[in-house]
């Protein structure tokens, strides 16, 4: 169902996953993955039908998502942060594998993300006009104002996957996420979450992250300065520094 990198970094060092946003690929994550790779062992996956992901050949649930992330994840715990669904997808593995999770951040994301009624009208829009019709709207919820100008080359290959991604898995994409609310369920998480906002994110807001972080039983919050719904693309120093201090933390707790 995903397709996952091979992890970079020492053989010894402890496992990081890192997961997309909608309409994304791993090339999301690839100027944190140096940054981390040091310390740690780094991989990234794909959505169905996004990179390197396997096209979707029927319908799909963000908690099969976390499953599938789980099955690809050699047998040991790991460290994960993911984007948006992503995010969503880290709060479903906290649920589903949280003995396996050591810690979560959960970017850009929320306990639900938008409404049923607009992720369906999406998926008929995928289905019937393409991704290519939606790269002018994604780009207006994907960067904050001097996102593009301030990185135009990473910017463009980001909506470059977005129309390259398969039309069908784009729309049962959204259509997991029509079906994903995980409020009633925050408290049953206890693993440490970290819920991190972009300041110009419109998708995700505080308000989403302040839920998540109040809703677990170990939560905490962070923002991302000058970042909209991809703070790992467009500031990618930012997003490393703010992970590698969480997970320093969490490994000292742990320890």
């Amino acid at each position: 169902m995903i397709a996952l990198t091979a992890p970079v970094g020492p053989a010894d060092a402890p496992l990081v996953v890192l997961g997309p946003s909608l309409g994304t690929s791993t090339i999301l994550w690839e100027d944190v993955v140096p940054l981390l790779a040091d310390d740690y062992r780094v991989a990234a996956w794909d959505l169905p039908g996004h990179g390197a992901g396997p096209v979707a050949t029927g319908p799909f649930t963000v908690a099969d998502l976390a499953d599938a992330v789980a099955a690809a994840v050699p047998d040991e715990t790991f460290l994960y942060a993911g984007v948006s669904l992503g995010g969503a997808t880290g709060l479903e593995l906290a649920l589903r594998h949280g003995a396996r999770l050591r810690a979560a951040a959960i970017v850009a994301s929320g306990a639900k993300l938008g409404d049923a009624e607009s992720w369906i009208a999406r998926a008929a829009q995928a289905r019937t006009q393409s991704t290519s019709s939606l790269i002018i709207g994604s780009a207006q919820r994907w960067f904050a104002p001097d996102s593009m100008a301030r990185r135009p080359e990473l910017s463009g290959r980001l909506l470059h996957a977005l129309q390259d991604a398969d039309d069908e898995s784009y729309a049962r994409s959204c259509e997991a996420l029509a079906a994903y609310d995980v409020r009633p369920v925050l408290g049953e998480i206890g693993v440490p979450v970290l819920a991190a906002w972009g300041e110009f994110d419109a998708v995700a807001p505080e308000e989403k992250a302040v839920e998540i972080a109040s809703g677990v039983a170990h939560g905490r919050t962070v923002r991302i300065d000058d970042a909209g719904h991809l703070p790992p693309a467009e500031q990618p120093e930012a997003v490393a520094s703010v992970l590698r201090s969480f997970f320093a933390t969490v490994s000292g707790e742990d320890a």
